[in-house]
């Protein structure tokens, strides 16, 4: 039996992430929650011809509590989108107290799931979730992970994108370092497989592209959404590659951790100067097996490593004063 909570399931990555885990005949249980809708939802999914059985609550009647309750794989994308002209700092005031909430429930309800964050900006809602679970003596960092594949897909989409022709974006495997949100995220692409060939401008081009690809979608959508349906491919694939760790398999996956708690992280965190941090992470049947090294990056990597510590260090620091209050 395998169980997964999806909390924030009726919102703009929530649908689509409920219908890839529905679709994906992975699960056995999909407990969706949300302040409304997510029983209709659920009611919907259920007419779709694989196994798992779906279930809808709302916070009344401990809907929150029997969501998570029994959950292997948590994944939280509850709470409102970025909209034009609102910075991330605008977002955080007003997700963060929806994180502390849902992370205090999930510790006193399923402690022992693996547990995914979505909700942005996850450079400080992670670091709320975790403060939550400190202080109810349940933290264990090998459990808990800020979700950055979408960086990594875009890193090896845009590539694809900027080499034209044929290229095809699933061929290349970019890391991704840093953080989750402009100048934070670092493609490494001087350890791109296969190499990408591209001038020195274009490669700027597209690295700005990576970092910055949520507002292109902010943009576009003319104050109508955010990244929502590559965000739920994206969130679906990381757990796709928790449930092959779980079974067994050995796979790599980047992800937004709490280094000192992982085999390998604290000589990173030592390092870089910075306690949370998105590094390749190898995923096994507890959850995180290790942290990997960066490795060795070009001269302009390096420089770009300064920045995104810098704000990092700003975006740690603003999650950690919350919870201190």
């Amino acid at each position: 039996m395998v169980k997964i909570a999806l909390i924030g399931a009726a919102g703009q990555i929530g649908t689509p992430l409920s219908l890839l885990c529905k679709a994906s005949d992975l699960f056995d249980e999909i407990c969706l929650y949300d302040v409304v809708h997510a029983p209709g939802i659920a009611t919907d999914l259920m007419h779709i011809d694989t196994k798992a059985k779906v279930h809808g609550y709302l916070p009344d009647k401990s809907g929150l509590k029997k969501t998570l309750d029994g959950a292997d794989i948590v994944v939280v994308t509850a709470g409102i989108a970025r909209k034009p002209g609102m910075t991330r700092d605008d977002l955080f005031k007003t997700n963060a107290s929806l994180i502390r909430d849902i992370f205090n429930e999930i510790a006193a309800t399923c402690p022992q799931a693996m547990c995914c964050v979505v909700t942005n900006p996850v450079n400080s809602t992670l670091v709320i979730a975790a403060e939550a679970l400190k202080k109810a003596g349940v933290f264990e960092p090998t459990r808990l992970f800020g979700v950055t594949t979408l960086d990594v897909v875009r890193a090896s989409t845009f590539a694809a994108h900027a080499l034209g022709g044929n290229a095809d974006p699933r061929d290349f495997k970019v890391p991704v370092i840093g953080g989750h949100s402009g100048a934070t995220i670092l493609p490494l692409y001087s350890q791109a497989k296969p190499p990408v060939n591209l001038d020195d401008e274009t490669m700027a081009s597209v690295i700005n592209r990576v970092q910055f690809g949520g507002d292109e979608i902010v943009k576009s959508k003319q104050g109508a959404g955010s990244a929502t349906t590559c965000m739920a491919y994206a969130g679906f694939r990381f757990v796709k590659a928790i449930l092959e760790g779980k079974n067994g398999a050995t796979v790599t996956e980047e992800a937004y951790v709490y280094l000192p708690g992982l085999p390998g992280g604290k000589e990173i965190a030592t390092e870089l100067g910075v306690d949370f941090f998105t590094v390749k992470v190898q995923l096994g049947q507890k959850g995180a097996v290790r942290a990997l090294p960066i490795g060795k990056i070009s001269e302009n990597e390096t420089k770009l490593l300064h920045v995104a510590i810098r704000e990092l260090k700003t975006n740690i620091a603003t999650g950690l004063s919350l919870m201190s209050e």
